[in-house]
């Protein structure tokens, strides 16, 4: 039922239906805060007040300010515009001072070396340089079919857990030694781990890659085409571990190189 109240307007919200079969109640009952502060923060925007979230959530807001965009505010917290947006339901890229905006997965962790945001000017080139890698392995890091980028897009440079290596599918190209030598083995160790008694390959074959080339302390020397990435994910490891363990100020290495893993 509406109430016809003078001087004061109603506003229905509805947030599902108590008999769905779905997942209605158990939406509201373990968001019901969020919920309700969301039903506050429209109505402020609706009758054009500045929004002030309440103690402990002021973190996860932003209120606009003059000279800011969307671009300049999704940098600052370390997220695309795509994502700024869509967490707003923002249609265009039109701000107002004062505008409260809420930062999708607000985390200080976006903040380090694990993302990187992309400028005007950048390339895959540019940035894979940046943090030590090769185009290919920071497309295939972030599932990139492309080498087009997005002011503003965010993408993953570092992960602080890389899986270990187990297995290796044979592509084009490949030999039994260009193997090898990708994961720091010797050809006699690949092929004793999947008991072959000849050098031949055929494509799509799957390798096992034994796993003694991640025992702990091992020196690593740099060979052709090495990067701090495919290192540090050779071990095991991340590309901030292998720099500090080594004291590299930057990702240039040099063949012949000795690197303590």
């Amino acid at each position: 039922m509406l109430r016809n109240t003078p001087n004061n307007e109603t506003v229905i919200v509805e947030y599902g239906f108590a008999d769905s079969t779905g997942d209605d109640v158990n939406q509201i009952k373990n968001n019901w805060q969020n919920l309700a502060e969301a039903v506050v923060r429209a109505l402020a925007s609706y009758i054009g007040v500045t929004y002030t979230p309440p103690e402990g959530e002021a973190s996860n807001y932003y209120i606009v300010k003059k000279g800011d965009t969307l671009y300049s505010i999704a940098r600052e917290y370390g997220v695309s515009v795509d994502e700024l947006k869509k967490a707003n339901n923002l249609q265009s890229n039109n701000l107002t001072i004062g505008m409260s905006l809420m930062i999708p997965e607000f985390d200080d962790e976006v903040q380090n070396e694990e993302y990187y945001i992309v400028k005007a000017g950048d390339t895959l080139y540019k940035i894979a340089g940046l943090y030590g890698m090769t185009v290919n392995e920071l497309k295939a890091l972030n599932n990139l079919t492309s080498n087009n980028l997005s002011i503003g897009q965010r993408l993953r440079v570092v992960s602080e857990s890389l899986p270990s290596i187990n297995t290796y599918t044979v592509q084009k190209g490949d030999s039994l030694y260009s193997i090898a030598k990708k994961f720091g083995i010797t050809v006699d160790e690949l092929k004793k781990a999947n008991n072959k008694t000849s050098n031949l390959l055929t494509i799509g074959e799957t390798l096992n890659i034994p796993d003694n080339n991640t025992s702990p302390g091992r020196v690593h020397t740099v060979q052709a085409g090495d990067t701090l990435y495919s290192i540090a994910r050779l071990y095991n490891t991340t590309v901030s571990d292998v720099m500090r363990l080594n004291n590299l100020a930057n990702s240039i290495l040099t063949i012949g190189m000795k690197l303590n893993v």
